[in-house]
């Protein structure tokens, strides 16, 4: 259950590591080195350097949230067939543009003499060196990559917020044998959001985001034994989705897999970041078991409760078995610390790249910065309640942000970083698949974007 659809888009595993990395990445300013023969990795002074084996576990933590929880529903929009290859295909292509960012980033580091960049610094120097055309946008793409990134977080929090209210519901209705509205649930866990944050510092979250590491692991070994419990079967399953569900599907597995907002500043805190990439890098490995995870949630999930499964498989499992309710309890627990990560990388966008450079030196500085960080809780409860549906967030947010951020800015990073270093065959290879890569990215959000709005209004309209 990111992306955005789309996305973005990551989940409690030790999340605020992960998060202060992208913080780190959205504040820090890169210093220029004189060396001519230069080679980021040489200069890079990381207070805490990260081994590969620490890089990879974080990769897989960040994505064992939201995101693995919905494939069972993504299936269901694809069918078994078409859900386990798309989900292939699509991690391969994920990973594929990944790659494509990563490697840009130490080519540009390289020729501007700089230890490492984040993804709006990237994107802005790329354009910067690409053809004329490009050129005049390059002052803005940081805006634009930023402005995504943020949309990305605020949906990944909404999301999270209708996940912790439905679950809460889930439970509170087997209890009291009861139908409560979701809504109530909301507003009843607005407070407590509001509260976790307005925690500055990620350390003091941390603890928390240890406790809810573990929580998840165990939830996760209930969820399979659910799952597991009955004999599986294909029968009244599709193994062929109809194609008018298929964006649905799309934006759904975009939001789980692509964890594109944290990626460089991950690569960047790397004792060996020349370890990220190559066949068997970190990312290879991770995104291998990332998938492989994915399609089995989603493959077996979909065939053990077919047409009737729900946004998030946890809704599923036996209303009122009381380990089933715990289950739903501690994700719930553990979602909701998660919110606090997650809204951090978007108050981290909101405040020190706009809101505190425009007030300036004040002396209310400390009471706005906790305006903001209240106004984007109220923001993502606002739009929960408007549209409490799990699924068809999820599936928005993925196609809506990370088609552009996963997909089509790392093709056109790509080509506007190697467009002057190209010749003949491999100028044309060049364009040829970063344009492909463009067009599915541009497909899928608007395509994607589209039916999840229509599917919106259509449930929302009945």
């Amino acid at each position: 259950m990111s992306k955005n659809g789309h996305s973005n888009a990551a989940f409690v595993g030790d999340r605020a590591d992960k998060l202060e990395l992208a913080e780190k990445g959205q504040k820090n300013k890169a210093i220029v080195a004189k060396d001519p023969d230069y080679n980021p990795y040489h200069h890079r002074n990381v207070e805490h350097p990260t081994t590969n084996s620490e890089t990879l576990f974080h990769l897989l933590k960040g994505s064992l949230g939201t995101g693995i929880l919905a494939m069972p529903n993504a299936f269901r929009n694809s069918g078994y067939i078409t859900g386990s290859i798309g989900t292939i295909v699509i991690g391969f292509i994920c990973t594929y543009c990944i790659h494509q960012l990563v490697k840009a980033e130490f080519e540009l580091c390289r020729r501007k003499k700089m230890p490492s960049m984040n993804y709006p610094a990237v994107a802005e120097t790329a354009l910067g060196e690409g053809p004329k055309c490009f050129r005049v946008l390059a002052p803005y793409i940081g805006t634009v990559v930023n402005t995504f990134l943020l949309i990305y977080q605020l949906g990944t929090c909404c999301v999270y917020v209708v996940f912790v209210a439905s679950n809460i519901k889930a439970i509170v209705d087997a209890v009291g044998d009861t139908n409560i509205d979701v809504r109530l649930c909301m507003i009843i866990i607005l407070l407590p959001l509001i509260l976790i944050n307005w925690v500055r510092n990620l350390k003091y979250l941390a603890p928390f985001s240890t406790l809810a590491n573990a929580i998840t692991m165990v939830s996760f070994g209930i969820i399979c034994y659910y799952i597991f419990r009955e004999p599986l079967s294909t029968e009244g399953k599709d193994a062929f989705g109809k194609p008018e569900n298929f964006p649905l599907f799309f934006g759904t597995v975009l939001f789980a897999l692509e964890a594109i907002g944290v990626i460089l500043p991950l690569e960047n805190e790397m004792k060996t970041p020349q370890k990220f990439g190559g066949s068997c890098g970190v990312l290879n490995v991770s995104m291998v078991l990332i998938v492989f995870l994915y399609v089995g949630m989603g493959l077996f999930g979909y065939l053990n409760y077919g047409a009737s499964v729900l946004g998030s498989i946890t809704l599923n499992m036996p209303e009122h078995e009381i380990l089933s309710m715990c289950v739903k309890g501690m994700l719930a627990f553990a979602i909701y610390i998660t919110h606090g990560l997650a809204c951090y990388v978007a108050i981290d966008i909101t405040w020190n790249d706009y809101v505190a450079k425009r007030l300036g030196a004040q002396r209310n500085v400390l009471f706005w910065e906790y305006a903001v960080r209240t106004i984007l809780v109220l923001i993502t409860f606002l739009l929960a309640v408007a549209i409490p549906n799990l699924e068809l967030f999820i599936s928005l947010f993925g196609a809506l942000c990370l088609s552009a951020l996963g997909l089509a800015f790392p093709a056109l990073i790509q080509i506007c970083t190697h467009w002057y270093q190209t010749k003949g065959l491999s100028k044309a290879w060049l364009i040829l698949s970063n344009f492909v890569l463009i067009i599915v990215g541009i497909l899928g959000l608007v395509i994607g974007t589209y039916t999840s709005l229509k599917e919106i209004v259509l449930t929302f309209s009945e």
